[in-house]
């Protein structure tokens, strides 16, 4: 998110996407409806504020509570649901959230600087490590090149939590180098937001708000090179999901998606579409599933000091 951190009055800040992933040993649904007869609208619970997405190839969503970091999840097939972690206490987000191969949730906790680990069938918080402390914001998380890599919008960094390392190895952190455009400090500017690996899954992409730019950025040294984008936008960019060599990039307070196709390896990209919806209630982050586009809104604009407001993920072509 660009700009003062003033335009999102409940968090007094932005925050930023999510996608979908492998779920390991979490079975598909043995009966998931036709598309055509899945809901077009996902209610989330009254004073839950969603904002990450992740998605089984089973068909159940998963996302996280800017309020309080609870974790809801919710079968797309037909629209039922339930709380599956709760409240993790005060000052407590889940942000972007992924699904690892091995059945686990990575959460990333925006401005108290923790990266969660879940368990994606029964809820449970398997490790809690603190990747960064002062001002920090850990935002999005993509799992591949290795582990999984999560963005801080308020320092020039990713966190990197090696696959198969077991829930008690701390998260390492990467320099952002090469062409990236440097964040100022004091977190009133935001920097690094979305996340998600080229087609060839060989690099990591990177949106910066500050630059209003998306970046192509080596693993193994941390090196960003600029992608050059032929058409559309990024400005606003929150969520990424690539899909094949499509990427969707979730521009929050433009409420719409820009569609990009990509190269194999994501060095350039072309403009195809923007989707935009009457029901995009400034959204954040979206999956992909069984051919719809899964569109979170976090709707910053409402009270959520109200326990009674509630938001919704909404589905649209893809």
């Amino acid at each position: 998110m660009t700009g003062p951190l003033g335009r999102r009055s409940f968090l007094g800040a932005a925050a930023a996407l999510g996608g979908a992933a492998l779920v390991g040993p979490l079975a598909p649904l043995a009966q998931a409806l036709p598309t055509a007869s899945r809901p077009d609208a996902l209610p989330t619970p009254p004073g839950f504020q969603p904002e990450g997405i992740a998605v089984s190839p089973g068909g159940l969503a998963y996302t996280g509570s800017l309020i309080d970091g609870a974790i809801y999840r919710v079968d797309l097939a037909t629209g039922a649901g339930r709380i599956l972690t709760g409240g993790q206490g005060p000052g407590a987000m889940s942000v972007g959230l992924k699904l690892d191969g091995h059945g686990r949730l990575l959460v990333a906790g925006g401005g108290d600087g923790r990266i969660r680990v879940v368990h994606a069938g029964d809820g449970r918080v398997l490790a809690t490590h603190q990747a960064a402390t002062g001002t920090t914001f850990v935002n999005d998380v993509v799992v591949g090149c290795g582990g999984a890599w999560f963005t801080d919008s308020f320092n020039d960094v990713l966190y990197f939590l090696p696959a198969g390392s077991g829930s008690g190895q701390a998260p390492r952190a990467v320099a952002l180098t090469g062409d990236w455009v440097p964040t100022p400090p004091g977190g009133q500017v935001w920097g690094s937001n979305g996340i998600e690996r080229t087609p060839d899954g060989r690099a990591l992409l990177v949106v910066n708000d500050n630059a209003q730019a998306l970046f192509r950025v080596d693993p193994r040294t941390g090196a960003a090179a600029r992608v050059p984008l032929d058409g559309g936008s990024v400005a606003n960019g929150d969520g990424l999901v690539v899909h094949g060599r499509t990427l969707y990039v979730v521009r929050n307070w433009d409420y719409a998606v820009d569609v990009f196709t990509l190269s194999a390896d994501g060095r350039r990209g072309r403009f195809v579409k923007r989707i935009t919806d009457p029901r995009f209630d400034e959204p954040t982050t979206a999956a992909v599933h069984g051919g719809r586009l899964y569109v979170v809104n976090a709707a910053f604009d409402s009270d959520w000091s109200n326990p009674a407001t509630a938001s919704t993920i909404v589905s649209c072509p893809s």
